[in-house]
This record gives structure tokens, C-alpha cells and sequence, in this order.
């Protein structure tokens, strides 16, 4: 399974970013995916994530009422809008899924991958 994120980039305060995580490859179910951002000097921390069906989603504090998580399953794609950013979430911003992977003969594993991420800045 392979995630490619894209999206971010350089905003003024105030303004909006749309990440974007698309998954790709052979034989695989997702189950829950989410965000993450890791600012310089810090942890990597979890900003939102959203289960297989989209009916249930999580926040951290920080980001809600500004940020929204949804997924489109036909695309297997995940995305965060970001609105009203503020410079303290300036972070690169990693993509996660989860699900189940299957070979050709018949078995099944579970997996959990990240994608590459992708740099936000938000100046003041």
C-alpha cells in the first residue's frame, strides 16, 4: 500500500490549506486513517482521524472548529481542511491508515502505513 499526500504548502494566518492522501496498490482494505503533524523539536501528534465509513471522527483540541477530516472510500482518499491556520500549525503533516492487505494465496495481514508528508507554514 502506498500514500502520497499533497496540498500543503506557505499561507498567511487566517487563511485555508486542503490536504490531500491518496492510497494505492494491490489487494487491501482501509480501516481507520488520520492525520498527524510534527512541528521542529517536537513529537509527532495525532490532529484528526476518521473511521472506514466516515461516521465517526476525532480532533485534537487544538484544530477543532478549524480543521475537517473526510474520506471519499470510491478513491480510497482522505483529506483535512484547514481553516482559520494559525502560524502554531506550522508542522509537516503526515497521513495513516490502517487496514487488512491480501496475497495471492489466500491470506490476510494487517498493515499500517505513513505517508510521506508535506510541509505547512503558516506565517503571521
Amino acid at each position: 500500500v502506498q500514500l502520497v499526500e499533497s496540498g500543503g504548502g506557505l499561507v498567511q494566518a487566517g487563511g485555508s490549506l486542503r490536504l490531500s492522501c491518496a492510497a494505492s496498490g494491490r489487494r487491501f482494505s482501509i480501516n481507520a486513517m488520520g492525520w498527524y503533524r510534527q512541528a521542529p523539536g517536537k513529537q509527532r501528534e495525532l490532529v484528526a482521524a476518521i473511521t472506514s465509513g466516515g461516521g465517526s471522527t476525532n480532533y485534537a483540541d487544538s484544530v477543532k472548529g478549524r480543521f475537517t477530516i473526510s474520506r471519499d472510500n470510491a478513491k480510497n482518499t482522505m483529506y483535512l481542511q484547514m481553516n482559520s491556520l494559525k502560524p502554531e500549525d506550522t508542522a509537516v503533516y503526515y497521513c495513516n491508515t490502517e487496514g487488512i492487505k491480501y496475497d495471492d494465496y489466500g491470506g490476510a495481514s494487517s498493515y499500517a502505513y505513513w505517508g510521506q508528508g508535506t510541509q505547512v507554514t503558516v506565517s503571521s
